[in-house]
């Protein structure tokens, strides 16, 4: 059931209202006319259901205000219950874009304060079947009926904007057209900005699928033909904004679910991939997680939801999928990419998520009685020098042997100390890797450990979490020890205070007795 709601606090004030022809039109209050003081106006519009709606602003004349608190004009991509649907928030006198909604149903929200007012706006909608106006971080497109046969004399264009400040990456999953030689008769034409005079990327028919496009602005123009016989299935494509889908080569870094830590937008499908050299593995720690709950049918993380994936595509191994406030374990990759999707419905989007990461190098560590062996290939670390590489202290540093850099350290060297760990004696260092640049801190650290009775070695990467995390358990313990230190103090005071007491109490015992014995030799004498 569509609620509609409808606010006016001024008595005779009529707008907003359920819209559900082809096209149609709405505009605020006495338009032309100057609009009322403290109104409040929803406009639902919903088309045939598979359909999306575009709507097109005429005039556009509002009060000012930086971030439009005042009067304003709200666009949902679906009903305004969630912020997560919000396309835009518009004031002033500058239009709106045309917005295609990514389903059949929109929202517009106009309000007045108390202050100010001015001539409104007018806008018209249409359902749009064909082409329009996308605008979100990420979407689809496909030809008309897909994925039954496309009609002849087709015509649509799809005009893609994302941010300013953004490229768009598109990409065909499924692409079948009729074939001709300079693809003339049936095609995709693919415009690299808003219009047909901006660069041509080329015509495509056929069965195989354009090779994935990457804009070098913030618009990108799709136009799809169709002649007047032969069809076939058509195509299918999507398209991600850069905020939506970006590869991760550094060393390490972080990334986060688009607007956070505000509400992510509902209907998205975004792909971050962390891809490091060849021989590298990835260590990820979510250092915030907040998406949508599980099903409370199922138990599934059915609504909205981040997949991880161990390669580069949902074809590989699925190392598991997660919603709700749960985050993902700590992990650390096989291989040298990661995955991730971030799937979102509709409906009821969260905060999303904060992602660090590090690329873990590859290395060789082995022991001795006496000694740490660690060997790490030239050209894993083709930036650095030996000096970059040491174990425990500067002095200590890797030597080039070959193709490799090389650290040979005695246990009674560089640092080197020994504990117990689950009843096993091990000797454990710390091996720095310094990426610095002389503007930027950067020193990867790994603990090297040696178990004495095995002679086996292992590392591990020590991430900028866990140094934070070991960092706090230092500060703990540390307040931990002096809290008890006060208490051992207090009880070791109490130990004396209750000796001399029990000291004092024997002495007067004794001389009582001491006395009895003389009284009694007086008497007998």
């Amino acid at each position: 059931m569509w609620i509609v709601y409808r606010v006016a606090a001024r008595q005779g004030v009529k707008c907003g209202g359920i819209l559900s022809a082809t096209n149609g039109n709405l505009s605020s209050p006495n338009f032309p006319g100057y609009y009322p003081y403290d109104t409040e106006c929803t406009w639902l519009i919903v088309v045939t259901e598979g359909s999306s709606i575009l709507l097109t602003f005429h005039h556009f004349d509002l009060e000012f205000h930086t971030y439009c608190e005042y009067d304003y004009v709200k666009i949902y991509n679906g009903v305004p219950e969630d912020e997560g649907n919000l396309l835009g928030k518009f004031c002033g006198q500058v239009f709106p874009p045309r917005f295609t909604s990514s389903w059949h149903v929109m929202t517009i929200i106009f309000r007045s304060d108390k202050h100010v007012v001015s001539r409104g706006f007018s806008a018209s909608y249409s359902k749009d079947v064909c082409g329009g106006v996308l605008t979100g971080l990420s979407g689809v497109l496909s030809s008309p009926e897909y994925p039954d046969n496309y009609p002849n004399n087709a015509e649509c264009r799809w005009f893609i904007r994302v941010s300013n400040n953004s490229v768009i990456n598109l990409i065909f999953y499924d692409f079948h057209l009729e074939n001709n030689e300079d693809c003339s008769f049936d095609y995709v034409a693919l415009f690299d900005g808003s219009s047909m005079n901006d660069r041509h990327w080329g015509h495509y028919c056929g069965g195989t699928k354009p090779a994935d496009i990457i804009s070098t602005t913030s618009e990108l123009l799709v136009v799809f033909k169709s002649d007047f016989n032969i069809g076939a299935k058509g195509f299918k494509a999507f398209y991600f904004s850069g905020e939506c889908q970006q590869v991760f080569t550094a060393i390490k870094g972080n990334f986060s679910s688009p607007r956070y830590p505000n509400i992510y937008p509902n209907n998205i499908n975004c792909h971050w991939t962390v891809q490091q050299p060849l021989g590298y593995r990835v260590k990820v720690h979510l250092t915030d997680f907040e998406l949508e709950d599980r099903d409370s049918l199922s138990d599934a993380c059915d609504y909205d939801f981040l997949a991880i994936f161990e390669g580069g595509s949902e074809t590989d191994t699925l190392l598991g999928k997660w919603c709700g406030q749960n985050p993902p374990p700590s992990l650390l990759s096989n291989g040298n990419r990661l995955l991730f999707v971030l799937s979102a419905d509709r409906n009821t989007a969260s905060r999303g998520f904060h992602v660090s990461y590090t690329g873990v190098i590859p290395m060789n560590i082995s022991c001795t009685r006496t000694d740490f062996q660690i060997q790490i290939a030239v050209q894993a670390v083709p930036s650095l020098s030996q000096s970059n590489i040491y174990l425990g202290r500067q002095g200590c540093s890797a030597q080039v042997l070959g193709s490799a850099y090389k650290i040979i350290s005695r246990f009674d060297a560089c640092g080197t100390k020994t504990q117990r760990r689950r009843n096993i004696t091990i000797f454990v260092n710390i091996l720095y890797i310094n990426f610095s640049d002389g503007t930027q801190e950067d020193t990867q650290e790994y603990e090297i450990q040696c178990d004495l009775k095995t002679k086996t070695a292992s590392y591990h990467i020590i991430t900028d979490t866990e140094l934070y995390q070991l960092q706090q358990q230092a500060v703990s313990l540390v307040d931990s020890n002096s809290e008890e230190s006060k208490v051992v103090d207090g009880s070791e005071g109490s130990k004396m205070q209750d000796t001399s007491d029990i000291v004092f109490i024997g002495i007067c015992v004794l001389a009582g007795i001491l006395m009895l014995i003389a009284i009694i030799g007086l008497v007998l004498l």
